[in-house]
């Protein structure tokens, strides 16, 4: 299949790369040299997103946040420009839902179908292929996109409409965002209370409390390793989504907005391009320590 990615950064260079193993024709845009090796293996470099949709009947967006992929989509030279009809755009970002919906119109008023697609799971999920994906839209796109997804991913579904997908990752957030939050709270209360932090998050392994958070971000947070997989900054643009979502939906999201706010002074204090689980830094910092 002819496939356009563009958004080559931490998640979409092995998501692209996944895709021309399995045989895939891929034109890629904004190859800069981290990754060049796309092009070494097979991938076809673009001078634009219009280009890129020009030589491609699917396009995928793997982008930061919304203005970016508004700007891809609808800026000059941008996706809207080379499309034809019966082209289908697939945006793995994690963005507003409204805006979203916006999107998809407008796509839909070339002829071309539309998916919210965005991604849990990390570097680690997109480099081994295990990601999970949750899409909004139609039923015969999802359909036409599913060989894509399967070679990218593992736990795929299609959550409803558009939109639905991107509704599904901001609920994934929070879950995330919190836990992380809670195993902070565990292990610093751990440490200042005199227990061993590492024997403590090993013996809560074995119990209830138990979680994929606890077992890898309670590691880095032993070890104080907080090399990205996923920055504090860009989770913190999926937790101000969620809130602002909730003021929209007259919705009380008291825990949602705090930990926002602790991720708002994890960037204050410098924090921000380390991975989300550096934000026990930011309550060692308010205890003190």
């Amino acid at each position: 299949m002819n496939i356009g990615f563009i958004g080559l950064g931490v998640m979409g260079r092995p998501m692209a790369e996944n895709l021309i193993a399995a045989g895939h024709r891929l034109t890629l845009s904004r190859v800069k040299e981290s990754a060049q090796y796309l092009v070494d293996e097979g991938g076809v470099a673009a001078s634009s997103a219009k280009a890129v949709a020009e030589a491609s009947d699917v396009i995928i967006l793997m982008l930061p946040d919304t203005p970016d992929v508004a700007q891809v989509l609808f800026g000059e030279n941008g996706v809207v420009s080379g499309l034809s009809k019966g082209k289908l755009v697939i945006d793995m970002s994690s963005i507003s839902p409204v805006a979203t919906k916006e999107f998809a119109q407008k796509i839909a008023a070339l002829g071309c179908d539309y998916l919210d697609a965005p991604v849990s799971g990390g570097e680690v999920g997109a480099k081994a292929a295990s990601l999970t994906i949750m899409v909004g839209g139609k039923d015969t796109a999802f359909k036409r996109a599913r060989p894509l997804f399967d070679v990218m991913g593992k736990n795929i579904t299609l959550v409803g409409g558009v939109g639905d997908g991107q509704t599904a990752k901001i609920a994934n957030q929070i879950i995330v965002g919190l836990t992380i939050e809670a195993v902070s709270e565990a292990l610093l209360f751990a440490k200042r209370a005199g227990a061993d932090p590492a024997k403590v998050r090993a013996a809560l392994m074995g119990g209830f409390a138990a979680s994929r958070i606890l077992e890898v971000h309670g590691e880095r947070m032993v070890k104080g390793t907080f090399d990205p997989g996923f920055r504090i900054r860009l989770h913190r643009k999926d937790m101000t989504l969620a809130v602002d979502s909730a003021r929209t939906l007259d919705l009380s999201l008291p825990n949602t907005a705090a930990t926002q706010q602790l991720m708002n002074a994890a960037i204050a204090c410098g924090d921000g391009d380390r991975d989300h689980s550096a934000l026990i830094r930011t309550l060692e910092r308010l205890s003190g320590g």
